[in-house]
């Protein structure tokens, strides 16, 4: 978020973000509680969204009437306290003003936007999009028998059309790839882990604009 921002030219403090956006009680946050946070500062914003937990398929390409009416509805028969704040937090999302689309995930939903030189902010399965050990314990160790796959957000920002390659920006100053914040990867396997992180309640694009 604090790169998107700076990216606009908004002079907002990581720390200020970091107080800002709602966290959850095992850790980390959701795309939809980041994206409020977006709407609260005056910018307009759209979730693509991939997970079939919080959205049934049959909401698909409804109006934000129609699922502000289903997601309430939800919440009556289905009390996963994980499913509750991300059914509040999309509630919130909608009523600010927030878009969801539902779209197949092909190559040319992310690269029309990254190639008109638009970030686009995913939450994905890092297990995945690393290829590491799934994650264990209050301090996230690597653990490849009691491990559970572990979610994350990065800033696709630019794409390579010979190479088939996203260009990504991550949070993570080590993380397994070992490439630092900075590097390339296949889109396929980016797709791939999008839509993996469905494990996570994400799966999803957020666009951002001002």
């Amino acid at each position: 978020m604090h790169t998107l921002y700076q990216f606009y030219g908004d002079s907002i403090e990581l720390n200020t973000i970091i107080n800002e956006v709602h966290h959850l009680k095992d850790g980390g946050t959701l795309g939809a509680l980041l994206a409020v946070h977006a709407l609260n500062r005056g910018y307009n914003t759209t979730i693509y969204s991939y997970n079939l937990q919080v959205f049934d398929p049959t909401w698909f390409d409804k109006d934000s009437d129609f699922l502000i009416e289903r997601l309430q509805k939800q919440m009556v028969f289905k009390k996963d306290p994980k499913l509750q704040t991300a059914a509040s937090a999309y509630l919130d999302f909608l009523h600010l003003g927030g878009k969801v689309k539902f779209k197949d995930l092909r190559s040319n939903v992310i690269t029309k936007y990254l190639q008109n030189e638009q970030p686009i902010m995913v939450g994905l399965s890092a297990t995945y999009l690393y290829k590491s050990a799934r994650e264990f314990g209050p301090n996230m160790d690597y653990d490849d028998l009691r491990g559970e796959p572990s979610g994350h957000f990065v800033l696709l920002h630019g794409y390579d059309s010979k190479t088939r390659e996203v260009f990504i920006a991550d949070p993570i100053i080590k993380n397994p790839l070992k490439e630092g914040q900075l590097y390339k990867m296949n889109i396929d396997r980016v797709m791939n882990a999008i839509l993996l992180g469905i494990v996570t309640y994400d799966a999803n694009l957020i666009i951002i604009t001002p």
